[in-house]
This record gives structure tokens, sequence and C-alpha cells, in this order.
């Protein structure tokens, strides 16, 4: 259980504790923050997802750099991330912050893309690299789940939806790129329709 192995696992935990903020039934009140008025919980579980975005930045980085590439890593790193993004938009959703059928769009690429990432691991022993579409739409989804929780602080008193306007960036990006993952890799379904 190396450092990357670690700080996935904690990202893993840091999950039902995520849920457990935002879902039970607690009332601590709402703190100002330059101006927006922010539920505490709400606070809270935005530090904590922003917590575990920096942990799958830093464990990938640090696998890497240090040749600490494992297959639980493999396996667990791009499930945890998934994981925790999926729960944060489903608690939009019974928020109200986000369209139902945006957040399915969102969860239904993210399924398709991580199951044709295996088929091609299985077939050419090779990873997809993210490209470019992709760490935008990571960016994007990020920081949009971060500012629709704390309800687009800083931007709020412009009436500027900052989180929102991330929120449709990303989906484009969520579209754009899994199509491009999905051409690029077509050729480990040609088995599948040359008979």
């Amino acid at each position: 259980m190396n450092l990357p192995n670690k700080l996935t696992v904690i990202r893993i935990l840091l999950i039902p504790l995520f849920m457990l903020v935002l879902l039970l039934p607690l009332d601590w009140g709402s703190i100002v923050v330059a101006g927006t008025s922010i539920p505490v919980t709400q606070f809270i579980g935005a530090v904590i997802f922003a917590c575990a975005s920096i942990t799958d930045f830093a464990d990938g980085q640090i696998a890497r750099r240090n040749k600490l590439v494992t297959n639980f890593g493999k396996f667990a790193d791009p499930l945890a991330d998934k994981m925790i993004v999926m729960t944060a938009f489903v608690i939009l959703v019974q928020m109200g912050r986000v369209p139902a059928w945006v957040a399915a769009i969102i969860v239904c690429r993210e399924l398709a893309v991580t199951g044709l990432r295996l088929i091609v691991v299985e077939n050419d022993g090779e990873v997809i690299a993210a490209k470019m579409p992709g760490k935008i739409k990571t960016f994007t989804q990020m920081f949009s789940i971060i500012f629709l929780y704390l309800n687009n602080v800083f931007f709020a008193n412009i009436n500027f939806p900052i989180g929102e306007i991330l929120l449709y960036i990303c989906l484009f990006f969520t579209v754009y790129s899994g199509i491009d993952y999905f051409w690029n890799s077509r050729a480990v379904f040609e088995d599948s329709f040359s008979k």
C-alpha cells in the first residue's frame, strides 16, 4: 500500500462522509463568504470534494513520477474519481441545482468510457491517455461542482452563474470527449460488425 494508493483509499473513504454531511437532516446554519450565504453543510461538502479532487491529482502525479503504478491504483484511482463525481451530481440533482438529464448524460458517459478503457486495456494492453477535451471536462466538472455547492461564491453578487456556466461547458466536453474516445478506439469493435 504505497502513498498513491493510500491517497486513493482516503478519497474513497471521503465519499460516505461527503454523503452524510450533505444528506443527513443537519442544520448547522449558514456562513457568509464574500457576501454570499452558504449553508455550513454545503460549505463542508465543497471542502471535502475539493480535498478529494486534490488527492486525485496528487496520487496520479506521485505514482507516475516515482514509478509506483500498481494494478490496484489502475483500478481504484479512476473508480474513486467517478464515484465522488457521480455522488456529487446526484446530490446536486436532489438539491435542484442540476437538471437530472444533465447528470444522467455525465454519468452515462463516465460509465461508457470506463468500460471502453477496460476493453482497450484487455485487448491492447494500453491505457487510453486523457486528451485535452477530457482534461477540460474534468477541470470544468470539478469547479462546477464546487461553485454549485458554494452558491456561486465570489460571483453571486454580480449575478453571474459561474457554476451553471461551467456545468454546461462540462456537459459539452463530456459529450465531445466521449465521442472522441469511442471514435479513436473504434478498432476494438471491428470484430462485432465484420461478420
